[in-house]
């Protein structure tokens, strides 16, 4: 009796084990119609939060539509900004005073193209 149960209780774990690795089904949305195939595979394969995971959700969607943006014609302007974003000591800056310098960067080159 108690080798059945034995022989019971390991196949039940067994099965549990291998349904428990199986893939669950895709419901990841197509890439955007206007986004060509390289662009969309470049920012999905760069949409990684801070902890290694993928992002998900409205993370991925902002993440997805500022990458792409960058891709379309943006990227100059935002590299250059980045480059730039140096403080008077000569470390580069960090927090709210990078983000402001990048905003005001990034809004002098859109008005003198």
């Amino acid at each position: 009796m108690s080798k059945l149960l034995v022989v019971v209780l390991s196949s039940l774990f067994v099965t549990a084990t291998a349904f428990a690795q199986a893939p669950a089904a895709s419901t990841k949305p197509a890439p955007a119609a206007t986004v060509s195939a390289p662009m969309a595979s470049d920012c999905e394969a760069r949409a990684i939060g801070k902890n290694g995971k993928p992002l998900t959700g409205a993370a991925k969607m902002s993440f997805m539509k500022k990458c792409e943006n960058e891709a379309r014609g943006g990227a100059a302007s935002g590299a250059n900004c980045e480059a730039k974003a140096v403080g008077k000591d000569g470390k580069p800056l960090t927090g709210a005073a990078k983000a402001s310098f990048i905003k005001k960067c990034q809004a002098d080159a859109k008005g003198t193209k």
